[in-house]
């Protein structure tokens, strides 16, 4: 497959920059050490997939916030533990005697509020389409059983507003997107139409071995020589063009749009989910009366930069220097799916 890929780039003749949105994605792409055997002038840039990454620290501290509560018992997953708040983290939180477990499904969170009906227990729901359906079959079935004491703060993100932000911005061209597997199983392909239909850019749906993310390059590759912009899948034993109509209808009965401030990126219009005002007294945001200060980024740190493209991790200043995963400074290191956690796994790949 690396011959075909760099047959046609061969009949092109000119740089270009191919974004994978996903940070499974960009794990794979170096375990599989694919950008060492891409030919030169052709170059992956990773984007802002990494749902970990992207949530604010104004989220975070809120979170903490709510844990801080003397009736209160805040349940996550355990990838946000780390996440660097304005001064403090949860894990750092709990070690000072805050109620914050760590849960693998909201249904664990939803037999906590069941084994403690004193207790306000509140699940902080992070992540993309993947994770949303999830979460949204949680809260009815809250209601279903009758448990009043399970609460929903909502930060999710959805995926195709934020690649058009990035498609606005005019620090960082990108040629070609490589779309993320997981988020399409749900969402499908036509949310994404608008990125060829609108800004003829070529998208390709791939997977996540190396024949599947190099199948996706070529489709992009193929494209561009053909002056074409469309929405390919490579994916096709688990990406339909419809997506999972069912977990979609999960997240549309429940949650609604909403603008959502994404770290190092900012404000992007209709790019988080929110819960609809019909289940309001199942809104954490709702229930607790909290006043979170707005913080800034730590100083050098290049989070933003790197989630857009603009930059690679290693050209942080703080990168693997005070910056790294036992310490993150920034939440691009925090996540495994982080772009900087991943070029600091493999930096050695990466030096030769």
């Amino acid at each position: 497959m690396i011959d075909i890929v760099k047959n046609l780039y061969g009949r092109i003749g000119r740089p270009l920059n191919f974004m994978e949105v996903c940070g499974t994605h960009t794990v794979a792409i170096f375990r599989h050490g694919i950008r060492s055997i891409l030919p030169d002038g052709l170059k992956l840039l990773s984007g802002p997939g990494c749902p970990v990454c992207v949530t604010s620290i104004r989220d975070i501290d809120t979170a903490i916030a709510i844990a801080r509560s003397d009736d209160a018992i805040l349940t996550t997953f355990g990838d946000m533990m780390r996440v660097p708040g304005g001064k403090q983290s949860l894990m750092e939180v709990r070690a000072e005697g805050s109620d914050i477990r760590i849960v693998y499904s909201p249904l664990d969170s939803l037999k906590i509020a069941k084994d403690n009906p004193g207790k306000k227990v509140v699940f902080f729901s992070a992540g993309f389409e993947t994770t949303a359906p999830s979460a949204a079959a949680t809260v009815s079935e809250a209601e279903r059983m009758g448990i009043p004491n399970f609460f929903l703060y909502s930060v999710h993100k959805v995926v195709p507003p934020a690649l058009e932000a990035l498609l606005l911005s005019d620090d960082v061209r990108i040629d070609g997107f490589i779309l993320p597997g997981h988020v399409s199983t749900i969402i499908g392909t036509k949310p994404y139409q608008f990125i060829s239909e609108k800004y003829s850019i070529p998208c390709a749906v791939t997977g996540f071995g190396a024949n599947d993310i190099l199948g996706g390059i070529a489709m992009l590759l193929k494209q561009t020589i053909e002056g074409k912009a469309s929405v390919e899948v490579e994916y096709k034993t688990v990406v339909k063009e419809e997506g999972n109509p069912k977990a979609v209808k999960f997240i549309e009965d429940v949650f609604e749009p909403s603008d959502s401030y994404w770290r190092g990126i900012g404000m992007i219009p209709g790019s988080g989910l929110k819960l609809r005002s019909s289940w309001k007294h199942r809104d954490a945001e709702k229930i607790f009366t909290l006043e979170v200060p707005d913080i800034s980024e730590p100083k050098g740190c290049m989070c933003g930069l790197v989630l857009r493209g603009v930059k690679i991790p290693s050209e942080c200043p703080l990168f693997a220097k005070v910056c790294n995963p036992d310490k993150p400074v920034g939440a691009c290191m925090v996540s495994s799916e982080g772009s900087c956690a991943a070029y600091y796994r493999y930096r050695g790949v990466l030096e030769g």
